[in-house]
């Protein structure tokens, strides 16, 4: 049977590009080789496409990469991907990666791919909307307005008022689509809410002000079975920083993680679940995603931050939880390559 050629893209053009280039080094590194022939596509940070050499896999930084694309790599139009791999398994995150993007390019091409369709990309990327979806599929979530940059510069006295009467302090402002806290800001009192709106304001056009989370966070990994989406488990997130910043995700030593949960009870692990998988299937995703959240004080559960994909680093929640369910790097990895196969053989239209 020949191999199926697995193109992991990674790299991108996201404040999250390291990230997406740790993530595809260990989906390359744990690729079963007995069925799928890895086939590395890095993404310039200039939207460009190179097929590279192992040896460019391994580099530090998406930058160590760029500096030896001219003379290692192979350059490659976007209409000559599906020349060069069956199947592309996205390790991108962020803009342009995680937001239906490179999922429209591949569903023109005709390549399948992991992960979420156009749509419910999209959705998994823009918090605001998101928001609203899981709000009226009947889901909590935390209170929020978003204020667009335009308001701002013209409405900013009428806009603090609003802000300080619907929430009070502390709050946080972020940015409407961006990830791996980029531009999260805890603001503690009114003096410091126009750095917090301006911090997020340098990563989008709109800021989302949310009212401040007590409680414990967590983070869950969903995956079809047989069609149905399922949660593998639950970790408990205790980050060392005031809140889970880009530092406490990737920094080793900078947060700790328990999987299965150490403080959460049997029976609020379980609701909890439930609440993941509604969620995933409210905002439409496919084959697999990340669903974070809260545990408040108070006993709600709220849905924070839906995401269409996940990290693939070693230490990531994605492979964590797999396992917790008895699965090694690579056998979770096919499966998900599988599976998405399944899917996209199954869709009528884009995904």
């Amino acid at each position: 049977m020949e191999k199926l050629r697995v193109g992991i893209i990674l790299g991108g053009m996201s404040s999250e590009n390291e990230v997406s280039l740790n993530s595809g080094r260990n989906v390359y590194d744990n690729l079963d080789r007995e069925m799928y022939i890895p086939v590395p596509v890095f993404m310039h940070h200039n939207g460009g496409l190179w097929v590279i050499p192992w040896q460019l896999v391994s580099q530090n930084t998406t930058v160590d990469v760029s500096d030896h694309l001219e003379k290692e790599a192979r350059h490659i139009p976007y209409e000559q991907l599906k020349e060069e791999i069956d199947f592309a398994f996205i390790a991108l995150h962020g803009k342009y990666g995680d937001d239906g993007c490179i999922q429209g390019l591949l569903e023109l091409l005709g390549i399948p791919y992991t992960g979420s369709g156009i749509l419910a990309s999209a959705l998994g990327m823009d918090k605001h909307i998101q928001q609203k979806i899981l709000r009226w599929g009947g889901i909590d979530v935390p209170r929020s307005i978003v204020v667009p940059e335009y308001e701002w510069r013209n409405n900013k006295k009428a806009l603090e008022k609003q802000i300080h009467d619907t929430f009070g302090f502390p709050l946080v402002t972020k940015p409407t689509r961006e990830g791996s806290s980029m531009g999260v800001t805890i603001v503690r009192d009114a003096g410091a809410l126009d750095d917090g709106i301006n911090d997020a304001l340098e990563w989008d056009n709109a800021v989302l002000v949310e009212e401040y989370l007590d409680g414990i966070e967590f983070s869950s990994i969903v995956i079809e079975e047989d069609g149905e989406p399922k949660a593998l488990s639950l970790t408990e997130i205790y980050p060392q920083s005031e809140f889970y910043t880009y530092d406490d995700k990737y920094m080793p030593g900078r947060c700790r993680k328990f999987t299965p949960p150490k403080n959460i009870p049997a029976d609020v692990v379980a609701r909890i679940k439930e609440e993941v998988v509604r969620a995933y299937k409210v905002l439409g995703f496919r084959s697999y995603g990340r669903i974070d959240g809260f545990l408040a004080h108070d006993g709600r559960v709220l849905i924070t931050d839906p995401n269409s994909s996940s990290g693939m680093a070693p230490s990531s929640f994605f492979f964590e939880q797999a396992a917790e369910s008895g699965m090694l790097p690579s056998m979770i990895i096919s499966k998900l390559i599988e599976l998405s196969l399944t899917i996209h053989k199954e869709k009528r239209g884009p995904l």
